[in-house]
């Protein structure tokens, strides 16, 4: 009897058990919550700030120019991006006129939204804000300020203690719904469609190789809309989807690149492929051409490590980016990644498991 009064609490238990090790896998899957906050776009780009700091990868992050502006916003919110800023997730909006489902109305060009995770002076940042605004609405009790620049408006909202979301979308919907979904529960499921669906294709965080993603784009291209950016059109004839992602294995001091491109078919994607090894094998032979001049051998150990294939449907461009060329882009002294480092550690448990901070 005794047995059968304590199965029932047993199976309770363990259903509770299976459910939180089911929301933790989900959470190591999903996108991070500043990127989830963020309206449906047709490109997504996030960066955490905070590793790279916490994990000296670049050494000392170069300063924000000064301008008058920024210097009075300096003055007014006590707020200095390069030392305050820990994430930033951006989502781009198309014009309509770019066609397929684009995301940015009647715009002429792009516009974009933004969510931003930080250390904030929260009655600095609203009195500043306060006084730049052309008006204030309030909306399911937050404050959002709209605030007249260059021909269009910028929308921004204090969503949290540390998260400030901003649209200069002309739809005001837009930055309401970022409102909104910061006022849910932080779901492993939210966020916009198209992050969901390409999130899964960036290398995750594995037992044997612990990944730090620093930072990602996801979006669509559309070689005929962006024919003046010349890039995009020589290397895709038809639309595609694009994921390209920056990321420390944390027992490595190499920066990795993977970029992986969706075209429709898999032709599309040979062709893609084929392209691409075009040009890798045309820079070689240039490289080979000169090499009696003396080559640099960290540029060159980067650019042997380019690499493309298809696989399946996608074309993936792999690239190492080793500390020594990182030193060079960077123009910076340079800090090796500690090798296995308990900051790696804990940040990656912070990905997985995102604390919301209430309101002030």
């Amino acid at each position: 009897m005794r047995w059968k009064r304590k199965l029932p609490i047993l199976i309770a238990v363990l259903l509770v058990a299976a459910a939180v090790v089911a929301v933790v896998q989900l959470r190591r899957r999903a996108p991070p919550e500043a990127a989830r906050l963020l309206p449906g776009a047709d490109g997504f780009f996030y960066v955490n700030i905070k590793w790279l700091r916490t994990l000296k990868a670049v050494g000392q992050l170069p300063p924000v120019p000064h301008d008058p502006d920024y210097e009075r916003f300096l003055e007014e919110t006590g707020f200095q991006f390069e030392r305050d800023l820990d994430e930033a997730a951006f989502a781009i909006h198309y014009p309509a006129k770019w066609g397929n489902g684009a995301t940015g109305g009647s715009a002429p060009e792009p516009r974009f939204s933004e969510v931003f995770v930080g250390k904030f002076q929260g009655e600095k940042l609203t009195a500043y804000l306060h006084k730049i605004a052309g008006s204030v609405e309030n909306y399911h009790s937050a404050e959002i300020y709209s605030i007249p620049l260059e021909g269009r408006t910028l929308r921004v909202s204090i969503l949290s203690v540390d998260t400030v979301a901003a649209s200069n979308h002309d739809n005001p919907a837009v930055i309401h719904g970022m409102v909104d979904r910061s006022r849910k529960l932080a779901s492993p499921f939210g966020g916009p469609a198209l992050l969901r669906q390409y999130y899964k294709s960036l290398p995750v965080v594995s037992k044997t190789l612990p990944v730090l993603k620093l930072a990602w784009f996801i979006g669509r291209i559309e070689p005929a809309a962006m024919s003046s950016l010349g890039t995009w059109s020589m290397l895709f004839q038809k639309p595609a989807s694009v994921v390209v992602s920056a990321y420390y294995a944390v027992y490595s001091p190499t920066l990795h690149l993977r970029a992986e491109a969706f075209p429709a078919t898999e032709d599309e994607a040979q062709s893609l492929t084929d392209t691409v090894s075009a040009y890798l094998n045309l820079f070689h032979a240039a490289e080979n051409s000169v090499a009696t001049r003396g080559a640099d051998p960290d540029v060159k150990a980067f650019f042997d490590s380019l690499h493309i294939e298809r696989q399946g449907k996608r074309a993936v461009l792999t690239a190492a980016m080793p500390p020594a060329f990182l030193r060079k882009v960077v123009g910076e002294p340079l800090q090796e990644l500690p090798a296995a480092s308990s900051e790696g550690k804990a940040m990656q448990s912070e990905e997985s498991t995102p604390v919301r901070k209430t309101p002030n």
